[in-house]
């Protein structure tokens, strides 16, 4: 008892209400056969992300960013320090449904198609039918797999598996949501969409935990950074932080001469400041790559693959509408469960029908002699005259009239009268 309770005031103590994740001296060293130190994966590790934050974790391959977020799940224990996921221990089974996550490698039953496997992953949320059937139409058409949801998911690309595994990440509308390398395989259109997504699922509240390798895609969606190295991170904080150069000015204008830049280098040069760079600007890559497909889709030209996905899933709301929602499904899960109806009577269909028949001459005297007789009418004691208490005892006679009388006639008894009568009544004097 002594150490449960201090095991829940530790975790208290990790998280505040604002923390969805906060993790302290997080440690985990792997062993070999003979239980020596082999790995020293993430060595004394402090992260927080804030509730409504979109959160990167970066680092070169085998810097610890896997193993951290399988502790956050609670797939890993941690060899020291302390985790606290939504304000609970990560071991905790009560978080996992608010928690979606999309691993590094998507693992799907590659006989199914986009349809089923989401419906699959649904039913372990235990949603019902038609919610289910709206959350799926929802995501397929977000994630732009609508065209080829029959498919099976064994068939599909490294990209468009990508995007299955998003839309199962994102099946059970999660408060948390955790990436690991969400754009590897996707091409640049599935790249823009998913930072869209990102955005706009933080918009509205959601928590979300980016691992990326791609560092421009961390730069246009992430709100803090942290950089992992050596299992150690090595610098944290805002974008703009991090990549903000106070060493220099940038200065933006519309196209310029050359006798005018002539004149701007001389009067930065009274002025004692060199003006080392003058140049054009360009836009990037991706935003000329995506305007040449905008422009191939507009001209209505077809495509076997994926398609640019559709708006975001109206389900995907914020946490308090998300739990509004859940818990109206549960209870409606509940009237259906305690519900009572009438039960009609079944009908015994082991013997057949037979028409009611007439009775027959013999069954109604059979049924007249076997039925009960009503009981004989007794007079109350209250009831009785007050002679009748010191009347003298019946008679023989008054006996014989006071039985009923029979249906069938009697026989006449045979014999002397007066020995019936001395055996009945006794001897006179």
């Amino acid at each position: 008892m002594t150490t449960a309770t201090t095991s829940n005031a530790a975790t208290q103590a990790v998280g505040t209400s604002n923390d969805v994740i906060r993790c302290i001296g997080l440690t985990k060293i792997f062993k070999d056969f003979w239980m020596r130190n082999r790995v020293r994966a993430v060595d004394n590790m402090n992260i927080n992300v804030q509730r409504g934050e979109l959160f990167g974790l970066l680092g070169p391959n085998g810097s610890g960013k896997s193993t951290t977020i399988k502790m956050i799940l609670g797939l890993l224990h941690p060899t020291s320090g302390r985790i606290a996921v939504l304000g609970k221990r990560p071991e905790d089974v009560g978080i996992k449904k608010m928690i979606g996550y999309l691993p590094e490698e998507s693992y799907l039953y590659r006989f199914l198609n986009a349809r089923e496997t989401l419906d699959y992953y649904a039913r372990l949320f235990f949603q019902n039918r038609a919610q289910r059937r709206r959350r799926v139409d929802m995501l397929l058409e977000m994630v732009g797999l609508e065209a080829v949801q029959r498919r099976p998911v064994g068939e599909y690309s490294k990209g468009m598996q990508r995007r299955i595994g998003l839309a199962q990440a994102l099946i059970n509308d999660p408060h948390l949501l955790i990436l690991d390398e969400p754009t590897t395989g996707l091409d640049p259109i599935g790249t823009r969409q998913i930072k869209d997504l990102l955005i706009e699922l933080k918009d509205r509240g959601k928590t979300i935990l980016l691992c990326s390798h791609l560092l421009s895609d961390v730069e246009d969606v992430c709100d803090r950074v942290s950089i992992m190295y050596g299992g150690k991170v090595r610098q944290e904080g805002t974008v703009d932080q991090l990549l903000t150069k106070n060493e220099s000015t940038t200065l933006e204008m519309p196209r310029l001469d050359e006798q005018t830049i002539n004149e701007i280098r001389q009067f930065l040069s009274a002025k004692g400041i060199d003006l080392t760079r003058v140049d054009q600007p360009r836009q990037k890559l991706e935003a000329l790559f995506l305007d040449i497909v905008h422009q191939a889709q507009t001209e209505g030209v077809e495509t076997s693959g994926a398609r640019a996905g559709g708006r975001i899933a109206e389900f995907l709301s914020s946490d308090i509408q998300s739990s509004t929602e859940e818990s109206q499904v549960r209870h409606q899960v509940l009237e259906n469960l305690v519900k009572t109806e009438p039960v009609a009577p079944k009908a015994d269909v082991s013997k057949p029908e037979v028409e009611p028949q007439k009775p027959k001459a013999a069954d109604s005297v059979l049924s007249s002699l076997t039925a009960p007789k009503a009981p004989v009418e007794q007079d109350k004691p209250q009831d009785q005259p007050a002679s009748l208490a010191t009347a003298p005892p019946p008679t023989l006679d008054d006996l014989k009239k006071s039985q009923p009388q029979s249906q069938s006639p009697k026989k006449p008894v045979s014999g002397d009268r007066s020995v019936l009568d001395d055996l009945l009544g006794g001897n006179k004097d």
